[in-house]
């Protein structure tokens, strides 16, 4: 199960924090975080195991729990703020095989809206952090 969690953990990484993704490797860490992130919930393995939780609650459960803080997605949100409001940009760097690069390097230039926002699943659709937003992709696009 513990190998299992690790590549659930993983492929949520690739797909939801590939700026997360790519600073772990360039560090070599990828490994390191993985086993730390599983080690941190063996506790509640083996609650909901004496419980008598099927495997995939488990799972699902503490998948939840390992990627609490990696939730909202703020690459996600760049993104769909690009496809939505720049959508020939979107287009383009798609096309150019950048996008995920380009919506990584948005994070860092974001980095001080996210932060005087408060990011996170409560403040993600507030409309003043879109605009903020929207206008510091314009900003780097141009």
């Amino acid at each position: 199960m513990v190998e299992k969690l690790k590549e659930k953990l993983w492929a949520f990484i690739v797909h939801n924090n590939p700026d997360l993704m790519l600073n772990l490797q360039e560090e070599y860490s990828v490994t390191k975080y993985l086993e730390e992130k599983v080690n941190g919930i063996i506790p509640m393995i083996e609650a909901l195991l004496a419980e008598g939780k099927p495997q995939y609650v488990i799972e699902e459960l503490c998948l939840s729990a390992m990627t609490a803080e990696l939730k909202p997605s703020k690459f996600l949100y760049i993104r769909s703020v690009i496809e939505e409001e720049f959508p020939d940009d979107f287009k383009r760097l798609q096309e150019d095989g950048v996008l995920t690069y380009e919506v990584v390097n948005l994070i860092e230039a974001c980095q001080d809206a996210f932060e005087a926002f408060g990011f996170s699943e409560e403040t993600q659709d507030d409309r003043h952090l879109r605009y903020a937003i929207i206008a510091q992709v314009h900003d780097y696009l141009l």
